[in-house]
């Protein structure tokens, strides 16, 4: 009985140095890397921002567009590393919660930034000159503007990861446990903001793309709520003795545009589509008629209060990806 006791104590007493020695290293790769994201935030504010301020190379306005809040992101990044480095995990983090939303707000602008950035470097010689100068120091290392820029969001990244092991390797009962709890909490929120404001950009390149691949402005794609799912080739069946059609489809989340390519030879529109249809997706059913095996292909039956719709595709499974988003869409 005493030797199960003896054991069991030691077990424990194992497993609390395995979370020590597993905690020691995270908390310092989490100052090792700070300190190296901090030396990549000092190029752009040091050799970017102070000296553009000075020298008035770029107006006030446009210079705040590039730049926007990367000087508070910097300043709170200095404050962090100063409590991690002296132990002061608490005080370092209760600091830093306070100041996440700083990168949900850097995510929303980042896009525009660049675009700002790339329409400066075209028309603006001073300052293009003065980008290359500065990117030429040995400082850089080989990096360029435009990869510091995204730096607050890969370290968004990583907080989360690293706040979160240090979290799983630190006792419940501890007041440290709690502070990184709240900081998980914290980071794993402005992570998901940051998400969403990519993909909504994401999804606004997708629409404009396809708005401009259509010939002539009378199918509005560019609509707010609407998002971008899939497009393809798929042959349409007919139902009376016609001759089977292949067309292009746009899949959305409210509609599926029908299109044809327009001639070859033509002089504007070449290598665009004129779209044939749009089917609402408020009042529609899919069903596959054939592909439920793993045969060549399938064929979806889309069913509209006054028509519908037979498509066909010899792959398997692209026939399956269109029967999956089309159901996903409709719901």
């Amino acid at each position: 009985m005493l030797l199960q006791a003896v054991a069991a104590v030691n077990t424990v007493e194992e497993q609390r140095a395995r979370w020590e020695r597993k905690r020691s290293r995270t908390a310092k790769e989490l100052v090792e890397t700070e300190q190296k994201y901090l030396e990549q935030l000092d190029l752009v504010t040091t050799y970017f921002v102070t000296i553009l301020k000075a020298k008035g190379t770029l107006q006030p306005a446009v210079r705040e567009a590039i730049f926007g809040l990367l000087e508070s992101i910097h300043c709170t990044s200095q404050i962090l590393l100063l409590h991690l480095e002296r132990g002061h995990l608490e005080l370092g983090l209760e600091g830093f919660c306070q100041k996440l939303e700083l990168y949900g707000h850097y995510a929303e602008n980042l896009e525009q930034a660049k675009k700002t950035l790339q329409e400066q470097v075209k028309k603006n010689k001073a300052f293009c000159r003065f980008k290359k100068l500065q990117e030429s120091r040995p400082e850089f290392l080989g990096w360029q503007l435009e990869d510091l820029l995204p730096l607050p969001l890969q370290r968004l990244h990583q907080y989360k990861h690293l706040f979160r092991d240090l979290m799983e390797n630190t006792s419940p009962d501890s007041v440290e446990f709690q502070y990184l709890a709240k900081a998980v909490k914290s980071v794993s929120e402005v992570s998901q903001w940051v998400h969403s404001t990519i993909r909504s950009h994401e999804n606004s390149m997708q629409l404009l793309r396809v708005q401009k691949l259509l010939k002539g402005q009378k199918t509005k794609v560019l609509t707010p709520g609407r998002w971008y799912i899939q497009e393809g080739w798929l042959m349409v069946v007919p139902t009376k003795g016609e001759e089977v059609k292949r067309k292009m489809f746009f899949l959305f989340s409210d509609i599926l545009v029908a299109t044809k390519p327009c001639h070859p030879l033509h002089p504007l529109n070449s290598d665009k589509f004129s779209c044939q249809a749009v089917y609402p997706l408020s009042q529609c059913t899919v069903d596959k008629v054939f592909g439920h095996t793993q045969s060549q292909g399938g064929l979806l039956s889309l069913s509209f209060p006054h028509k519908t719709l037979l498509l066909m595709s010899s792959n398997q499974e692209d026939i399956n990806n269109w029967y999956l988003n089309l159901t996903t869409a409709i719901r």
